[in-house]
Protein backbone atom coordinates (compact mmCIF):
# COMPACT_ATOMS: atom_id res chain seq x y z
CA UNK A 1 0.00 0.00 0.00
CA UNK A 2 1.59 3.09 -0.78
CA UNK A 3 0.89 5.88 1.67
CA UNK A 4 1.40 9.89 2.12
CA UNK A 5 1.95 9.80 -2.49
CA UNK A 6 -0.09 12.98 -2.83
CA UNK A 7 1.66 15.03 0.08
CA UNK A 8 4.92 13.36 -1.52
CA UNK A 9 4.45 14.39 -5.04
CA UNK A 10 3.01 17.81 -3.79
CA UNK A 11 6.43 18.83 -2.56
CA UNK A 12 8.28 17.44 -5.17
CA UNK A 13 6.00 19.32 -7.26
CA UNK A 14 6.82 22.52 -5.23
CA UNK A 15 9.90 22.44 -5.84
CA UNK A 16 9.55 22.22 -9.45
CA UNK A 17 7.60 25.30 -9.25
CA UNK A 18 4.50 23.35 -10.43
CA UNK A 19 0.84 24.60 -8.71
CA UNK A 20 0.29 20.43 -8.91
CA UNK A 21 2.14 17.42 -9.35
CA UNK A 22 1.22 15.65 -12.08
CA UNK A 23 0.58 11.85 -11.98
CA UNK A 24 0.43 11.40 -16.30
CA UNK A 25 2.86 8.63 -17.29
CA UNK A 26 5.14 10.91 -19.78
CA UNK A 27 5.37 9.56 -23.17
CA UNK A 28 9.22 7.95 -23.77
CA UNK A 29 10.14 8.52 -27.47
CA UNK A 30 14.14 7.50 -27.79
CA UNK A 31 14.59 9.38 -30.96
CA UNK A 32 18.67 8.55 -29.94
CA UNK A 33 20.22 4.93 -30.54
CA UNK A 34 23.78 5.82 -30.41
CA UNK A 35 24.90 2.57 -29.28
CA UNK A 36 23.81 0.63 -32.45
CA UNK A 37 25.58 3.42 -34.50
CA UNK A 38 29.28 2.31 -33.36
CA UNK A 39 30.26 -0.18 -36.46
CA UNK A 40 27.09 -0.56 -37.87
CA UNK A 41 28.15 -0.18 -41.54
CA UNK A 42 31.58 -2.83 -40.29
CA UNK A 43 32.22 -5.60 -42.54
CA UNK A 44 33.10 -9.33 -41.04
CA UNK A 45 36.87 -8.47 -42.29
CA UNK A 46 36.67 -5.14 -40.62
CA UNK A 47 35.44 -6.64 -37.89
CA UNK A 48 38.18 -9.26 -37.25
CA UNK A 49 40.91 -6.64 -37.97
CA UNK A 50 38.90 -4.36 -35.04
CA UNK A 51 39.19 -7.49 -33.14
CA UNK A 52 42.68 -8.13 -33.59
CA UNK A 53 43.55 -4.73 -32.80
CA UNK A 54 41.96 -5.17 -29.05
CA UNK A 55 43.47 -8.19 -28.48
CA UNK A 56 46.83 -6.42 -28.69
CA UNK A 57 45.25 -4.24 -25.97
CA UNK A 58 43.95 -6.52 -23.87
CA UNK A 59 47.47 -8.82 -23.73
CA UNK A 60 45.55 -11.94 -25.44
CA UNK A 61 47.41 -13.86 -28.84
CA UNK A 62 44.57 -14.16 -31.54
CA UNK A 63 45.61 -16.73 -34.57
CA UNK A 64 42.94 -17.56 -37.39
CA UNK A 65 42.68 -20.77 -39.01
CA UNK A 66 40.38 -22.65 -41.26
CA UNK A 67 38.16 -25.74 -39.53
CA UNK A 68 41.00 -28.04 -41.03
CA UNK A 69 44.26 -26.59 -39.56
CA UNK A 70 42.19 -25.79 -36.34
CA UNK A 71 43.29 -29.66 -34.84
CA UNK A 72 46.79 -28.69 -35.45
CA UNK A 73 46.59 -24.71 -34.17
CA UNK A 74 45.05 -25.99 -31.16
CA UNK A 75 47.50 -28.93 -30.53
CA UNK A 76 50.08 -26.30 -31.14
CA UNK A 77 48.87 -23.81 -28.67
CA UNK A 78 48.11 -26.10 -25.68
CA UNK A 79 51.80 -27.59 -26.33
CA UNK A 80 53.14 -23.77 -26.26
CA UNK A 81 51.45 -23.57 -22.58
CA UNK A 82 53.16 -27.11 -21.17
CA UNK A 83 50.88 -29.14 -22.20
CA UNK A 84 50.01 -31.17 -18.68
CA UNK A 85 45.98 -31.34 -17.60
CA UNK A 86 43.14 -30.21 -19.95
CA UNK A 87 39.58 -29.11 -19.05
CA UNK A 88 37.18 -28.55 -21.62
CA UNK A 89 33.25 -27.92 -21.71
CA UNK A 90 30.92 -30.68 -22.93
CA UNK A 91 30.33 -28.51 -25.97
CA UNK A 92 29.19 -30.67 -29.02
CA UNK A 93 31.19 -28.24 -31.56
CA UNK A 94 34.04 -29.35 -30.34
CA UNK A 95 32.57 -32.92 -31.94
CA UNK A 96 31.79 -31.10 -35.11
CA UNK A 97 34.75 -28.95 -34.87
CA UNK A 98 37.22 -32.23 -34.84
CA UNK A 99 39.11 -31.43 -32.16
CA UNK A 100 38.21 -34.41 -29.44
CA UNK A 101 41.44 -36.13 -31.19
CA UNK A 102 43.82 -33.17 -29.86
CA UNK A 103 42.50 -33.57 -25.94
CA UNK A 104 43.22 -37.50 -26.12
CA UNK A 105 46.63 -36.74 -26.32
CA UNK A 106 47.18 -35.30 -23.08
CA UNK A 107 45.47 -35.79 -19.23
CA UNK A 108 42.57 -34.20 -20.19
CA UNK A 109 39.04 -33.92 -19.02
CA UNK A 110 35.76 -32.98 -20.68
CA UNK A 111 33.36 -30.96 -17.95
CA UNK A 112 30.40 -32.89 -17.68
CA UNK A 113 27.56 -33.24 -14.57
CA UNK A 114 27.61 -36.43 -13.71
CA UNK A 115 31.23 -35.60 -12.89
CA UNK A 116 30.01 -33.85 -9.52
CA UNK A 117 32.88 -31.99 -7.64
CA UNK A 118 35.81 -33.63 -9.78
CA UNK A 119 34.95 -31.15 -12.65
CA UNK A 120 36.16 -28.31 -10.55
CA UNK A 121 39.28 -30.21 -8.62
CA UNK A 122 40.46 -30.96 -12.28
CA UNK A 123 39.54 -27.28 -13.07
CA UNK A 124 41.95 -25.98 -10.12
CA UNK A 125 44.65 -28.39 -11.03
CA UNK A 126 44.73 -28.12 -14.68
CA UNK A 127 47.31 -26.37 -16.80
CA UNK A 128 44.90 -25.30 -19.64
CA UNK A 129 40.62 -24.53 -20.05
CA UNK A 130 39.67 -25.12 -23.77
CA UNK A 131 35.90 -22.87 -24.59
CA UNK A 132 33.80 -21.82 -27.10
CA UNK A 133 32.42 -18.38 -27.47
CA UNK A 134 29.25 -17.88 -28.00
CA UNK A 135 29.23 -14.41 -28.93
CA UNK A 136 32.22 -12.51 -29.00
CA UNK A 137 32.84 -8.69 -29.42
CA UNK A 138 34.98 -7.14 -31.36
CA UNK A 139 34.90 -4.08 -29.79
CA UNK A 140 36.45 -5.06 -26.71
CA UNK A 141 37.98 -8.40 -27.27
CA UNK A 142 35.68 -9.83 -25.33
CA UNK A 143 33.76 -13.42 -24.96
CA UNK A 144 30.74 -14.71 -24.12
CA UNK A 145 29.93 -18.26 -22.13
CA UNK A 146 26.86 -19.05 -21.17
CA UNK A 147 27.43 -21.57 -17.89
CA UNK A 148 25.51 -24.70 -17.76
CA UNK A 149 25.87 -28.29 -16.13
CA UNK A 150 27.48 -28.94 -19.27
CA UNK A 151 29.84 -26.23 -19.50
CA UNK A 152 31.39 -24.89 -15.95
CA UNK A 153 31.96 -21.22 -15.34
CA UNK A 154 35.24 -22.25 -13.78
CA UNK A 155 36.89 -24.12 -16.58
CA UNK A 156 37.90 -20.54 -17.98
CA UNK A 157 38.41 -18.72 -14.60
CA UNK A 158 40.85 -21.77 -12.72
CA UNK A 159 43.47 -22.94 -15.22
CA UNK A 160 46.30 -20.80 -15.71
CA UNK A 161 46.11 -20.72 -19.28
CA UNK A 162 43.10 -20.31 -20.86
CA UNK A 163 41.94 -21.01 -25.03
CA UNK A 164 38.39 -19.98 -26.41
CA UNK A 165 37.97 -21.20 -29.77
CA UNK A 166 36.09 -17.95 -32.11
CA UNK A 167 33.52 -19.39 -34.53
CA UNK A 168 33.67 -16.57 -37.45
CA UNK A 169 30.07 -15.78 -37.19
CA UNK A 170 29.75 -15.38 -33.29
CA UNK A 171 31.90 -11.66 -33.59
CA UNK A 172 29.70 -8.80 -33.89
CA UNK A 173 30.59 -5.13 -32.89
CA UNK A 174 29.84 -4.54 -29.51
CA UNK A 175 27.93 -5.40 -26.09
CA UNK A 176 24.62 -4.22 -28.00
CA UNK A 177 24.53 -7.09 -30.09
CA UNK A 178 25.46 -9.25 -27.52
CA UNK A 179 22.46 -8.00 -25.15
CA UNK A 180 19.91 -8.22 -28.45
CA UNK A 181 21.69 -12.26 -28.81
CA UNK A 182 20.47 -12.65 -25.51
CA UNK A 183 17.07 -11.45 -25.80
CA UNK A 184 15.83 -13.67 -28.83
CA UNK A 185 16.94 -16.78 -26.82
CA UNK A 186 14.67 -19.23 -26.01
CA UNK A 187 16.93 -20.17 -22.41
CA UNK A 188 19.02 -17.63 -20.91
CA UNK A 189 21.95 -18.89 -18.58
CA UNK A 190 21.32 -17.78 -15.02
CA UNK A 191 25.13 -17.14 -15.41
CA UNK A 192 26.57 -15.74 -18.06
CA UNK A 193 30.13 -14.25 -18.41
CA UNK A 194 32.14 -11.50 -20.30
CA UNK A 195 35.80 -12.46 -20.04
CA UNK A 196 38.11 -10.00 -22.13
CA UNK A 197 41.65 -11.59 -22.40
CA UNK A 198 43.22 -12.60 -19.49
CA UNK A 199 42.72 -11.44 -15.76
CA UNK A 200 44.44 -7.92 -15.73
CA UNK A 201 44.65 -5.97 -12.15
CA UNK A 202 45.48 -2.08 -11.32
CA UNK A 203 43.83 -1.66 -8.22
CA UNK A 204 46.92 -1.01 -6.05
CA UNK A 205 49.22 1.91 -7.33
CA UNK A 206 47.47 1.81 -10.58
CA UNK A 207 50.28 -1.07 -11.42
CA UNK A 208 49.23 -3.27 -14.28
CA UNK A 209 49.65 -6.99 -12.75
CA UNK A 210 47.79 -10.31 -15.11
CA UNK A 211 46.89 -13.14 -13.73
CA UNK A 212 45.87 -12.27 -10.01
CA UNK A 213 42.42 -13.56 -9.95
CA UNK A 214 42.23 -15.65 -13.44
CA UNK A 215 44.22 -17.27 -16.16
CA UNK A 216 48.09 -15.78 -16.87
CA UNK A 217 47.33 -16.23 -20.45
CA UNK A 218 45.11 -16.10 -23.27
CA UNK A 219 44.59 -17.50 -26.73
CA UNK A 220 41.46 -16.81 -28.83
CA UNK A 221 41.09 -19.05 -32.07
CA UNK A 222 39.47 -17.97 -34.90
CA UNK A 223 38.28 -20.11 -37.23
CA UNK A 224 36.40 -20.08 -40.27
CA UNK A 225 32.67 -20.99 -40.30
CA UNK A 226 31.88 -24.75 -40.83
Amino acid sequence: MIQNRESFLQSVAARLGRSTPSLTKPERNWKHLPQHEVLKDASMEELIEVLREQCLNIHTTLKKCTKQQLPEILNETIVDYGGGRVIYSNDPRFGVLNVLPVFEQFEHLKWQSGNGERNIDFAEQANVGVVISNVTLAESGTIMLQASPEVGRTISFLPENSIAVIPKSSIVPRMTQAAQFLREQSHVSSCINFITGPSNSADIEMNLVVGVHGPVRMTYILVEDY
